[in-house]
């Protein structure tokens, strides 16, 4: 299965800085490990281990020819939505939310799996409506497919990834085609619903002031995330509590300056001052301990990665494949700003992980097996190449 063709035609570039960036995780989460636990390098050994299941899941999935995926979208989309289900009878709950099935040897979080696997199947559901998404009505029906799993998530409750599946529904329906001026005016309707909320909140804490108690409008959304909303725009009001994690972030970020404490010499992070400086803060530990220079570096490969992933989407050979290369990349946008603009308080708190680096197997995984697409679509843009 795997040949000297393989290895000849993978995108070396493409491949190099995904690499890289996962050594940087293990490097970094050595530091992470400080005062976790007794082992320091809990975190990566762990990491190494879902990072070389990854790599095998990654291999596994570029050696098969992505159209035949376009065939089983809707048993795909079927098996996701049952997976979302599951959750809801076999989960457990941890801080508030229900996201994981406990499998004895490994937490399965779906939410991560379904990300990959809306791509899939909204892609082959695209391209059956090629030159069919000129009218809202027309986007009605990817509006359903798409919010039907969005919702189960935001019922677990996962803003975070919730709003995941919006960046990968606006990417998507942009290279499918679908009429410009009615993905603006989603936009527009997404903007205005942001701003109404903070409006909200803004009459019902005093100018953000205080904690949100009586809403004048009921929103579908849990007290602390609300409190979130509000805590970024004011961390300093509870600055012990909810604005603890963001004051704390800005502070090992600040403090890095351009060259950085140097690495494990990082005191928020080493004084465990940072929480979760292993999964949601991750980007603060470099930011404290390697400086601007190494948080650029890092956003650097990043953008490499992108950078070959909008080639492979532009250079597939056909509409199926730009879409899934497309998915992949919208995703991994979208929780890359998030991610980094939440550490330096610019973006609300919201939990979304920062893809390869952030400690967890459900992400490394999932993340893993859209490279594998991404590569498929690559490898196989001439039926020549197996």
């Amino acid at each position: 299965m795997f040949n000297t063709r393989f290895l000849k035609n993978i995108d070396w570039i493409f491949m190099g800085s995904l690499l890289a960036i996962i050594l940087v995780s293990l490097v970094i989460l050595r530091s992470a490990s400080a005062n976790v636990f007794d082992d320091p390098y809990y975190f990566v050994k762990r990491q190494v281990l879902w990072a070389v299941v990854g790599l095998l899941l990654m291999f596994f999935v570029a050696s098969f020819d992505y159209s035949y995926l376009a065939r089983f979208g809707n048993y795909i989309y079927l098996v996701n939505i049952a997976l979302l289900l599951a959750v809801f009878v076999l989960g457990y709950e941890s801080k508030g939310a229900q996201r994981w099935i406990d499998l004895g040897f490994f937490d399965l979080q779906p939410s991560e799996l379904a990300k990959v696997a809306i791509i899939i199947s909204f892609a082959a559901f695209l391209v059956k409506r090629q030159g069919g998404l000129e009218t809202i009505w027309d986007l009605i029906p990817c509006l359903v497919y798409v919010g039907i799993p969005l919702l189960l998530i935001l019922k677990q409750p996962d803003l975070g990834t919730s709003l995941v599946f919006l960046a990968i529904l606006l990417g998507m329906l942009w290279v499918g085609g679908a009429n410009p001026r009615i993905i603006m005016i989603i936009l527009l309707v997404i903007l205005l619903f942001v701003l109404i909320i903070f409006g909200i909140l803004f009459i019902s804490t005093d100018g953000f002031q205080k904690v949100p108690e009586d809403l004048p409008i009921p929103l579908p959304f849990k007290p602390y995330q609300l409190l979130r909303l509000v805590i970024f725009i004011n961390p300093d009001m509870d600055p012990l509590g909810a604005g603890y994690h963001v004051i704390q972030s800005k502070v090992a970020i600040g403090s890095g300056g351009f060259w950085g404490k140097g690495y494990q010499q990082g005191s928020q992070v080493q004084g465990d001052f940072l929480p979760e400086h292993h999964t949601d803060f991750v980007f603060s530990t470099i930011g404290e301990e390697l400086g601007f220079l190494g948080g650029i570096g890092v956003l650097g490969l990043y953008l490499i990665l992108l950078w070959r992933m909008i080639y492979i989407a532009k250079d597939a050979r056909d509409l199926f494949g730009s879409l899934i290369v497309t998915g992949v990349a919208s995703m991994l946008v979208f929780q890359i700003l998030i991610n980094t603009g939440m550490t330096m308080g610019i973006m609300p708190v919201t939990g979304i992980p920062l893809p390869f680096l952030t400690y967890g197997g459900s992400g490394m995984l999932s993340n893993m097996i859209a490279m594998g697409l991404v590569l498929s679509v690559n490898l196989h843009k001439q039926n020549l190449l197996f």
